[in-house]
């Protein structure tokens, strides 16, 4: 298998700016500078690019808590992203929704959601709403091991699976359930496992590789397009970084984390592997990471610019202003 240097170059910028944005976060929360908690998306970053680099801006997908990777991924501008988690107006939501709401509805981000398990219904309700429109448009729902054990990932599930939905379940295994580690919660073996329950299709990839979780989301998301249901994706992965930035982690110890990155770094393994083929030269991904260092600099500059939401818009955006006909 090989791939166009134009579309490799393209993941990893993905992948770089999903890195780069995250250590900038995690510096800035730890500076005192951003309000709220955030959860990094740091070790995960071939999961998030090598899905939605299948997915048009048309397609849909649901996120988590831990969303800046999907935002980015999904092709979400930076600026305004930064601006929302510092909390000022020129952010996404009007600086109002902070690091676990950011959405895009004009490239298909329904949104980040603080909720386990919150992305499952409305990735099936526009998965719904595709089919019968007829427009061909998939929906990814991402979602943790944790919030795997939810009921309504059966619910979600099984309304996609009995009419046929274009909708793509993905589990990002990263063996941990905010403190609680995967296996003392869950009896299968495998997530995925759970998708012959519903009669529908399932694979299991490392998802610290970038091209398996690409080639295996190509499959089910064209299988998606042409009427074939949905598919549970479940991609394996390890979490870097504590449940949220700050998190003392009592329940690991730091060698197993260190271990476990050395060996399935994505960004490294990228690297190492598009250089052995010789499909990227490393200038070109040298050049790459310090275009992205500066932009994701630029992007903490405005922000730290931008006025906070003025007092009397406390009450503003809570209800549709404008008459809306529900027949539509």
């Amino acid at each position: 298998m090989s791939y166009q240097a134009d579309f490799l170059r393209a993941l990893y910028r993905k992948m770089v700016t999903i890195r780069k944005f995250e250590e900038k976060i995690g510096e800035l929360f730890l500076g005192g500078e951003l309000p709220g908690f955030v959860h990094l998306y740091i070790g995960e970053e071939a999961i998030a690019s090598g899905i939605c680099s299948n997915l048009t801006d048309e397609d849909y997908i649901t996120s988590t808590h831990r969303g800046h990777g999907h935002c980015i991924a999904k092709g979400a501008n930076i600026k305004p992203m930064m601006a929302e988690i510092f909390g000022k107006k020129t952010g996404y939501c009007k600086g109002k929704g902070g690091s676990m709401h950011i959405a895009d509805f004009s490239i298909g981000m329904l949104g980040a959601n603080g909720v386990v398990g919150g992305g499952y219904t409305l990735a099936v309700g526009a998965a719904l709403a595709a089919k019968m429109k007829k427009t061909r448009q998939v929906a990814v729902c991402f979602f943790g091991d944790g919030a795997s054990n939810r009921g309504t990932f059966h619910e979600a599930i099984n309304m996609a699976a009995a009419w046929k939905l274009p909708v793509i379940f993905l589990c990002e295994n990263n063996q941990w359930a905010s403190t609680t580690p995967y296996r003392t919660t869950t009896a299968v073996e495998n997530i995925a496992d759970r998708a012959v329950g519903y009669g529908i299709p399932s694979n299991i990839v490392n998802g610290n590789d970038v091209f398996a979780v690409y080639e295996a989301a190509k499959v089910a998301i064209e299988r998606a397009r042409e009427g074939g249901g949905p598919t549970l994706i479940e991609a394996k992965t390890y979490r870097i970084k504590g449940h949220f930035v700050g998190d003392p982690e009592m329940y690991r110890t730091k060698a197993e984390v260190q271990e476990r990155f050395e060996k399935d770094d994505p960004l490294k393994n990228f690297v190492s592997d598009v250089l052995a083929k010789g499909w990227l030269k490393k200038a070109e991904l040298d050049q790459i990471e310090t275009k992205i260092t500066e932009e994701v600099d630029a992007a903490v500059d405005s922000a730290r610019k931008d006025p906070y939401p003025d007092d009397n818009e406390l009450y503003s955006d809570l209800y549709v202003e404008s008459e809306v006909n529900l027949r539509a």
